[in-house]
């Protein structure tokens, strides 16, 4: 195979061969396929018919076996659970000590913020001392410690993959399904999971706002992960309104928190959590069914044993040994607090998931420039739901900031983000099962 056969195939509207995919993935990684050619296979796959099922269960092996395999041996089911993103989405940090609290073992190679959504290696740097940039001696220490670890990825998983997603970043090629399909189940694939459950997110704050179209790639990471040998579900699931009622670094801690000892007055969070889990564990054959699997997650949280894993597995990270018990003192605070109302009657009828991951950002909640500071004092919290019908004078939600004029910015596109109307239906969380 040279990089030109592959590209050859692409421009004339045919299948390059499942052998020559694999090898331009290992030219990715050792730098025989250039920056021009891997540009150049990046948008003949977004302008073509793209790679077919075959053609992508290829590239993802190929990718996942372009760096280092991690391999398990531990006494239990080696699971993980991945988020395509959306606003105010701390699944991952609910689920993970779920699964730890019955027996799993969860080695989350996760990432930081991208675009409007937040990152979860964000949300665990706002808790003091907490480290995601482990060894992998100590990386594989906290997972058979704790259950889980939740961790950056090392250089040498999926090194094609990093290689790819950088040149599609800046050449207008992120949003194909092969591409996006062969990027995610590759670090997945060298994880060395035996069981994955994707949540795949649809709607006003996902990157697929159409629900088809986060069909489709629920559909292709299903096939491709389990041709690949990774029996793998997948939830696709509305995005419309932020999952937590908070949204922002340290305040998604805080929901996590909340749901974890079974303080929440708001389950989305809690419901999507333990439908993904359930489905999981079915996977993994932990469970005879996905309302089986949940059934099993349910009970660790309402014996506390959930929210010991996760205080487990920060202490295990350089956090507190007891941040289960002091989490609310722990977490930083904003200096500003500014309760948003609503300045007429009407039902919130719609939000603007995407322009309100924005506003946490101008906040200084992300990143608007590779190496910005992230805050993790700031965001949105106490967000009305899509639905709820409110008087002049109620709560749209709290803006935390770090001055009064990032606040007065913040409620001006708050306010932009969140239609009122005569009434409003909301949508179910899970839309569909797939797998």
């Amino acid at each position: 195979m040279t990089p030109r056969t592959v590209l050859s195939a692409l421009r004339t509207g045919g299948m390059p061969d499942p052998a020559d995919l694999i090898a331009f993935a290992t030219g990715l990684a050792n730098g025989s396929v250039s920056d021009a050619q891997a540009g150049a296979f990046a948008m003949a796959v977004c302008r073509g018919p793209g790679l077919g099922p075959e053609g992508r269960v290829a590239l993802t092996r190929g990718m996942a076996d372009s760096g280092r395999r991690m391999s398990w041996d531990l006494p239990g089911p080696v699971i993980d659970k991945h988020s395509t993103g959306g606003v105010g989405d701390p699944v991952s940090l609910v689920l993970a000590p779920m699964l730890a609290a019955v027996g799993a073992y969860v080695p989350m190679i996760s990432g930081r913020g991208l675009g409007h959504t937040g990152g979860t290696l964000d949300k665990l740097e706002s808790i003091p001392g907490m480290q995601v940039e482990l060894s992998e001696d100590r990386f594989r220490a906290v997972v058979r410690e704790a259950g889980a670890a939740i961790v950056a990825a090392s250089d040498d998983i999926a090194p094609a993959d990093r290689r790819l997603y950088a040149i599609r970043d800046v050449t207008a090629t992120v949003d194909q399904i092969d591409l996006i399909t062969a990027s995610i189940l590759s670090k997945k694939l060298a994880a060395g999971l035996q069981a994955l459950v994707l949540d795949v997110k649809a709607g006003s704050g996902a990157f697929m706002r159409d629900a088809a179209d986060a069909r489709a790639l629920a559909e292709a990471l299903v096939q491709t992960a389990t041709e690949a040998g990774c029996p793998t579900a997948a939830l696709v699931t509305a995005m419309d309104e932020p999952l937590a009622p908070g949204c922002g670094n340290a305040l998604e801690i805080a929901s996590v928190m909340e749901t974890l000892t079974g303080n929440s007055a708001d389950t989305r969070l809690r419901e999507i959590s333990l439908a993904l889990g359930g489905a999981l564990l079915a996977r993994a054959g932990q469970a005879e069914d996905a309302e089986a699997g949940a059934a099993r997650l349910a009970e660790t949280l309402g014996d506390g044993r959930a929210a010991e894993s996760f205080a487990r597995m920060v202490a295990a990270q350089g956090g507190s040994a007891d941040f289960a018990d002091t989490w609310r003192r722990e977490l930083p605070s904003a200096q500003v607090i500014r309760k948003v109302t609503a300045t007429e009657s009407g039902t919130l009828v719609r939000i603007d998931g995407t322009a309100l991951g924005l506003t946490v950002v101008g906040l200084g909640g992300g990143r608007q420039r590779e190496g910005d500071r992230v805050d993790p004092a700031v965001g949105l919290d106490r967000i009305a739901r899509i639905g709820t019908p409110l008087a002049a004078g109620d709560t749209l939600a709290r803006i935390h900031a770090a001055d009064e004029t990032a606040a007065d910015m913040a409620e001006e596109s708050l306010r932009a983000a969140m239609t009122l109307g005569e009434a409003a239906e909301p949508k179910p969380l899970i839309l569909e099962r797939i797998g």
